[in-house]
C-alpha cells in the first residue's frame, strides 16, 4: 500500500483545492485492524495539514471561526517585522499596555524599557501581553494602524473568516478558523525571527536592575523528540486552551491547529496523539518522501 493510500484509509484525506471546504467533525471509518481512523482528539476544533503533500488529514469544525486568544501574536509579529522597524530600538512599557481580566497577567512592570526585539521575543515565546500591546502601540501610525495591518495581512493570506481588534489576543473578538490559522502558521514559519523566538525554551531580559527569566508556554519545545519549526499557544476563557504549530513528523512538514481544548494539558496531549497516530500510519506504509515547498491552503 502506498503512503498516500494509507493516509486515505486512515483519515479520508481531502486534497486541497481552491473551492470552499466544509468538513465533517470526524473522518470516515476505516476497515484497518491495526490503526484507528482518527487521532481521538479532545480539542473542540482541530486541523491536521500534511503540508508536504498538500493534504488535509483530519478536520473538526475547521471552517468555523472562534476566538483564538494569543495565537493572535503570530500575526502581530508578522506585521511588526514587515514594517521594517529596528529590533534594537528601545520601547517603554506604559500604563496604556496594562489590561485587566483573566488572562491579562504580565510580568513586565510599567516603566520597563526593552528593545523591540526583546518584546517580540517575549510575546512569541512567553505570550507576554504587555509586550505585544507595546509592539502594537509603537507600530507606525499607532495601535489602530497595527490592527488595520493585521486585518489587511489576513486578507492577503486569504484568511477569510479572520478578524482582529487587538494585538495581544485578550479580546474574544479576535477570531479565526483552523483553516485560516493553518495559513497563518505557514506564513509565520517563513520568517526566521518568528521561528527562532517562538521555539526558544527560555529567555532572560534585564528590567531595571533585575534579571527576569521567561519560559516558553509550550512544553513541547523543550522535548528533544519534537522538531518544531514554529508554534504559539493561547488562552482566554472564551477561546479555551489553543495551540498551533508546524512540526516534522516522519520526514513530513505537518501543520497542527488545536482550538478550545479543555484543561491545561489537553492541547499538548492532543499534539502527542496526532504524532503517534501519524507515525503509526506512516511507518506502516514505508519511508516518507522528503519535505517539499510550502503548500497553499484553500480559502474557506
Amino acid at each position: 500500500m502506498s503512503r498516500e493510500d494509507c493516509l486515505t484509509v486512515l483519515a479520508s484525506v481531502l486534497m486541497l483545492c481552491t473551492t470552499s471546504l466544509s468538513l465533517a467533525a470526524a473522518p470516515a471509518k476505516t476497515s484497518s485492524a491495526k490503526h484507528t481512523s482518527s487521532p481521538q482528539l479532545r480539542s473542540n476544533s482541530a486541523l491536521i495539514l500534511d503540508e508536504t503533500n498538500s493534504a488535509v488529514l483530519y478536520a473538526k469544525q475547521a471552517d468555523h471561526a472562534t476566538p483564538i486568544a494569543s495565537i493572535t501574536k503570530l500575526m502581530t509579529a508578522l506585521v511588526v517585522i514587515e514594517a521594517g522597524q529596528s529590533l534594537d530600538e528601545e520601547i517603554e512599557v506604559t500604563a496604556e499596555d496594562r489590561s485587566s481580566g483573566k488572562g491579562a497577567y504580565s510580568r513586565l512592570p510599567v516603566g520597563a524599557k526593552l528593545s523591540r526585539g526583546d518584546l517580540l521575543h517575549l510575546a512569541l515565546m512567553s505570550s507576554e501581553n504587555r509586550a505585544a500591546h507595546a509592539l502594537g502601540r509603537n507600530y507606525p501610525g499607532g495601535l489602530a494602524a497595527c490592527v488595520r495591518a493585521m486585518n489587511a495581512k489576513a486578507k492577503s493570506l486569504n484568511m477569510n473568516s479572520t478578524h482582529f481588534v487587538d494585538p495581544s489576543g485578550l479580546s474574544s473578538e479576535n477570531v479565526a478558523s483552523p483553516f485560516d490559522l493553518a495559513k497563518l502558521v505557514i506564513a509565520a514559519a517563513q520568517d526566521p525571527t518568528i521561528r527562532d523566538y517562538s521555539t526558544d525554551g527560555s529567555y532572560v531580559v534585564q528590567v531595571g536592575r533585575q534579571l527576569l527569566e521567561f519560559r516558553n508556554t509550550n512544553s513541547l519545545v523543550s522535548n528533544p523528540t519534537w522538531d518544531i519549526i514554529v508554534q504559539k499557544t493561547g488562552y482566554i476563557a472564551e477561546a479555551g486552551r489553543c495551540l498551533v504549530l508546524k512540526t516534522i513528523i516522519e520526514g513530513r512538514a505537518v501543520v497542527i491547529v488545536l482550538l478550545d481544548s479543555f484543561g491545561k494539558y489537553t492541547r499538548t496531549a492532543d499534539a502527542r496523539r496526532i504524532r503517534t497516530w501519524m507515525e503509526s500510519a506512516l511507518q506502516a506504509s514505508g519511508p516518507p518522501a522528503a519535505p517539499g515547498p510550502a503548500a497553499a491552503v484553500a480559502g474557506n
